[in-house]
């Protein structure tokens, strides 16, 4: 007969997504995991199966988090411009604030794995997707409340929306503040 589990599965699981979010997912060793979750490399693959799984589970957990952030935030009072546009400043300044300037999980997996890790590349594609159907909504929701016109075809410019967010996302570990908020309000000028 097996010890118990000693430790929570989804608080591992976002240990170690913030560990491959700021080392990536080849700088992470076993035992940087191990540390990082307080949980032995024994029972991590135990219970993971191997450090990929582990890394699956903590993409879908960024992507789960993200859409959660995202859509509280769309949702909220104002028009669809305010709306994104304050999204897109929460995100690009907790990139800046950060003790380290990662940029975005989802980003940082295709400019690493690119095509080593075709089921990696279709996890963020769902992530893209997804915040595309969000900014799609907000945006028809701005023209139903006449904030956005009518003309505007809001699942194009949800494309370009979230294209601009991951290069934003990209651009934070090397610009500063002020330039990424001009980027911003420059993709933002056309609603």
């Amino acid at each position: 007969m097996g010890r118990p589990k000693s430790f929570e599965p989804d608080v591992v699981v976002a240990r170690a997504m913030e560990t491959f979010w700021t080392k990536g997912y080849a700088d992470t060793s076993p035992a940087d995991l191990a540390e990082a979750t307080g949980v032995a490399k024994g029972s991590l693959y135990h219970c993971f199966g191997s450090k990929r799984e582990l890394f699956a589970r903590a993409l879908e957990l960024y992507d789960r988090t993200a859409a959660e952030v995202t859509e509280e935030f769309l949702s909220r009072p104002g028009t669809a411009k305010e709306r994104i546009r304050a999204y897109f400043v929460l995100l690009v300044d907790m990139d800046l604030d950060g003790p380290v300037r990662r940029g975005c999980l989802a980003q940082n997996t295709v400019s690493e794995l690119g095509r080593r890790d075709e089921e990696a590349l279709r996890a963020v594609h769902r992530m893209e997707e997804r915040m595309v159907e969000l900014f799609t909504a907000r945006l028809r929701q701005g023209q139903r409340d006449g904030d956005v016109d009518r003309a505007v075809d809001a699942r194009a410019q949800a494309l370009f929306l979230q294209t601009t967010l991951a290069g934003l996302r990209v651009m934070s570990k090397t610009f500063d503040r002020p330039v990424l908020h001009r980027i911003v309000d420059t993709a933002l000028a056309g609603l």
